[in-house]
């Protein structure tokens, strides 16, 4: 057992403790899987020194403040986490996928980012989603999702390698070494996992290698049951001992493109899977992106996010510099006047997110107009703050502004938003000041269904974050090498240069308004950070209905908004499903007397894991 595996019972029981309070919840005292190294503890919110930690589970967690506790930063506790993430939400995250990390240096004063997203591989065409037996696209689901073509090549790996050698202490065999325990010993099913599989279980019956591992007996493990990994530990074990160079090149390499091209389906399945084109040379010319990261001020805040190829900066950042024209503090009172606004500005951002925003590497994406200030004062001309306004609203022309009123728009953009609602992410600090902001997915929930035979891990399918139809003027069209145009919005908050508030979410596009909203909750509408995360959500993408949860339709304020301002809205799901909850998001407060503030979702994805390394000085 790795020597991290031994002390991650020990460390955790004594974290249990580490919450607000500071004594031991009944929930604790009582845990059936007390002194098996298991955790399934969860406490939204923990309050203390010493580095803190938010995710959406408590092996992940525990992962984190093992490392910051034996003198890993936050870099290391983040890759800890994300590695085990990946034996423990599998349909969310894991090698398989990409992502993006945000990272502020307490010593330099500086944000900075690594863009890890997937990429479409070099022998990918502009008709791959077009199904050759009958001329026309294929169906979303089954068929894209599930499948080759719909494979990216991966950039988790090469994101957690590149992120340790930039501002990591641990090597990545010492932070690999919790997730490895954790695969060896398994995971306490709780009842998201064993809903998240039911849905997805004739997709992952398509594949033996999938079934055996999450389909055992032919269905999904009962909750309470323990789950193990094997062989994604034994990858781990490779990684650990050969580096990611062992990912991107070598017989695992051409495993991986040999499962995207050729699917390992079962002889029984009627899902058509089509293949995919994925070669070793996609893996082997794989690169994570150090890139410089989006900012606005928002009320005084700096505001750090992610650059394009991710439309999360830019998008939140021109959302911010809309509503900064307007004095929300004012109208806190009224909190259906500063949702209206919030609503309208969400609207107008993704007017110009689908106009502007695609891989930069590939479309000229105008990331400094977007982030402007005066950009946004022309686009708060468009905000009515008494109605509603019909939708979809034109994007601004980013040619030529200059915040004045009236103003001109471009012509509209065509978009289907096509990104799946599921990912994950995590929020965690250290005793020096260092904070990592961290999103990373598998896109779909389950990604593509196809684990790579023997190795214990699901392929994403995030190439369907591409526009569906090849259009020359689209700046997310499909292109060999391209990444997807994505959603993920980790965000770091900073007043005078030091941390306020470190946040992210899943959720597909409303990754955007999650953050959005719960950046609107916290400031301009002053509540506290857990309160902000636990609020009912609606989720503005300029469509014609608002997408919202049933709580947020129902709330005095959803009334309201629907009565006074003409606001339309639309269930996010069905009541019982993954989809009726917008987002599962974790977030970090540094507050004034030095203490941090680790908060997690309470309710959705069954309540999220927030630890500190030390209840008290």
């Amino acid at each position: 057992m790795p020597h991290f595996g031994r002390r991650l019972a020990a460390v955790t029981a004594a974290l249990a403790i580490s919450v607000t309070t500071g004594a031991v919840s009944p929930a604790v005292a009582t845990n059936p899987h007390e002194g098996d190294g298991r955790h399934t503890d969860k406490n939204p919110t923990a309050t203390g020194y010493g580095g803190a930690v938010s995710t959406v589970d408590p092996e992940a967690s525990a992962a984190a403040i093992d490392v910051l506790s034996h003198g890993g930063n936050a870099v290391d506790a983040a890759v800890a986490a994300a590695a085990t993430l990946g034996v423990t939400e599998p349909y969310s995250a894991g090698i398989g996928g990409g992502g993006y990390f945000v990272y502020y240096d307490a010593k330099s004063r500086k944000v900075s980012t690594i863009d890890g997203r997937e990429t479409a591989p070099a022998g990918i065409t502009h008709d791959a989603f077009i199904d050759p037996k009958t001329g026309k696209s294929y169906n979303f689901t089954p068929e894209l999702v599930t499948s080759g073509v719909s494979v990216g090549v991966p950039g988790t790996p090469a994101t957690w390698e590149r992120a340790l050698e930039r501002w990591g202490k641990f090597s990545l065999k010492k932070a690999l070494e919790p997730a490895i325990e954790v695969a060896d010993r398994g995971f306490v099913v709780d009842k998201t996992f064993n809903l998240q599989t039911t849905e997805n279980k004739v997709r992952f019956s398509a594949f033996p290698a999938t079934s055996e591992i999450y389909l055992p007996g032919g269905e999904a493990p009962a909750v309470g049951s323990v789950l193990k990994n094997p062989d994604l530990a034994d990858t781990y074990r490779l990684l650990a001992a050969k580096g990611m160079d062992a990912f991107y090149n070598g017989p695992l390499a051409k495993e991986i493109a040999n499962t995207v091209q050729n699917p390992p389906k079962s002889k029984d399945t009627t899902l058509p899977v089509p293949k995919g084109s994925m070669t070793e040379e996609d893996l082997e010319h794989y690169k994570a992106l150090d890139q410089d990261p989006t900012h606005v001020n928002y009320r005084g805040y700096d505001v750090y996010g992610m650059a394009p190829s991710s439309s999360g900066g830019t998008t939140v950042g021109e959302s911010l510099n809309i509503l900064d024209v307007f004095d929300l503090p004012g109208l806190k009172k009224d909190q259906p006047a500063v949702l209206h606004h919030y609503l309208e500005a969400s609207a107008l951002a993704f007017a110009d997110r689908a106009k502007y925003v695609g891989d930069p590497a590939f479309v000229k994406v105008p990331t400094k107009a977007l982030t402007d200030p005066i950009f946004g004062k022309e686009r708060a001309c468009e905000l009515d703050p008494t109605h509603a306004a019909t939708k979809p609203v034109l994007p601004g022309d980013v040619t030529s502004y200059d915040g004045a009123c009236p103003v001109k728009p471009a012509a509209a953009a065509d978009e289907k938003d096509t990104e799946n609602i599921n990912t994950t992410n995590m929020t965690v600090s250290d005793k020096w000041g260092n904070v990592v902001e961290y999103t990373l997915t598998i896109e779909q929930t389950g990604g593509s269904g196809m684990v790579v035979p023997g190795r214990g891990f699901i392929l994403n399918n995030e190439l369907t974050d591409f526009s569906a139809v090849y259009d020359k003027a689209d700046p997310n069209r499909i292109e060999p090498g391209k990444r997807p145009r994505s959603s993920m919005s980790p965000t770091i908050l900073l007043e005078d240069g030091k941390p306020f508030l470190a946040l992210g979410s899943p959720g597909g596009s409303t990754i955007i308004t999650t953050v959005l909203q719960t950046i609107v909750n916290r400031i301009d509408l002053g509540m506290s950070t857990p309160d902000a995360i636990a609020a009912p959500r609606a989720s503005q993408r300029n469509t014609a209905n608002v997408t919202a949860e049933q709580a947020f339709i129902d709330s005095p304020s959803g009334k309201v908004l629907a009565a006074r301002y003409g606001h339309t809205f639309m269930a996010a799901g069905a009541p019982g499903t993954s989809a009726s909850e917008i987002g599962a998001a974790t977030a970090i407060e540094f507050l004034d007397d030095g203490r941090t503030l680790a908060a997690a979702e309470p309710v959705r994805r069954g309540g999220g894991s927030a630890l500190v390394v030390k209840p008290s000085k």
